[in-house]
């Protein structure tokens, strides 16, 4: 059988040091408090990771790093994401041999692409990879969407065997589930935190989750006490998480959730340039959100 992605999947932040580089132990202490917390799997250079700031030598490294620190007890779901066919194909070797477990490939960004050019991307990445791929729409970033009926079509591929829907749209997920449902090698994961527990009761697998960087333990909550029928407590759990992603709206995506790291221990850095910190005004405010959920304490 082919690997299933399932659980709440955190698309780790890259922690950087002052003159930029690599913070390593950082790096390592923060998925060390994944896996207690209990999360599923790890995904490298998502949006969340800042991709797009760092180079191929960079990228090995750190899966490197991945994969050593996490040493099999979380699956490593590794972004193979680029403006060109080309250059993803040539990501998505350096993790083959890197040997992890799953690639999440995001549409192309800034070029406007036809859902024929787009289905041909996913193809010819498909073709060049061994690794079970996850198809990733997150169409409020890139412009580019996945339509439903793309990955109806891309789910017959046998080494594409999930989309994340990072959209927001909850009837696109919805879509993509209907579609596909008949399709027992096929699963969706959600990409939005705030409709997490609503895509669980429309039969989605699980989360990517980069709130999960933050509350790790909350977002695994929510997963945990829906397929334990525990209904009420994910819902409750649902409601918790969704403050900190309402929150990460306050400053240019990553920065909230690596300032929020800061402030809960994890010396995680900036974001790189030109993304800028947030003022006194927003980090109190978010400093509040992070006391209400019992993540700081409240005299800090």
């Amino acid at each position: 059988m082919l690997f299933m992605p399932k659980g709440i999947i955190i698309p780790v932040v890259t922690p950087i040091t002052q003159d930029g580089k690599f913070n390593e132990p950082v790096y390592r202490e923060l998925l060390e408090h994944f896996v207690t917390n209990g999360v599923h799997g790890v995904f490298p250079f998502g949006t969340t990771g800042e991709f797009y700031a760092f180079d191929n030598a960079f990228y090995r490294n750190v899966l490197e790093v991945t994969k050593d620190a996490v040493g099999g007890r979380m699956d490593i779901y590794a972004g193979a994401n680029h403006i060109t066919t080309r250059g993803a194909i040539e990501i998505a070797q350096i993790a083959q041999e890197v040997g992890v477990e799953a690639l999440s490939v995001l549409t192309p960004m800034f070029v406007s692409q036809t859902q024929a050019e787009v289905e041909q991307y996913y193809r010819e990445i498909a073709d060049s990879t061994d690794l079970p791929i996850i198809i990733y729409n997150n169409k409020p970033k890139t412009n580019v969407t996945v339509e439903p009926a793309t990955v109806a079509r891309l789910a017959k591929i046998k080494n594409i065997v999930a989309a994340k829907d990072s959209t927001g749209d909850m009837t696109n997920t919805e879509e993509y589930i209907r579609l596909t449902r008949d399709n027992p090698e096929f699963k969706v994961l959600m990409g939005r935190d705030t409709l997490i527990y609503a895509a669980l009761c429309y039969g989605a697998v699980g989360a990517i989750t980069s709130c999960g960087n933050v509350a790790p333990r909350l977002a695994v909550d929510i997963y945990e006490h829906f397929m334990a029928g525990n209904a009420q407590e994910a819902l409750e759990a649902q409601f918790k998480l969704s403050m900190l992603r309402i929150a990460t709206n306050m400053g240019t995506f990553p920065v909230v959730l690596k300032e929020a790291l800061e402030m809960i221990g994890f010396p995680v850095g900036k974001c790189v340039a030109p993304i800028q910190p947030l003022n006194e005004a927003q980090r109190e405010k978010l400093s509040e959100v992070l006391t209400t959920l019992g993540l700081v304490d409240a005299g800090r």
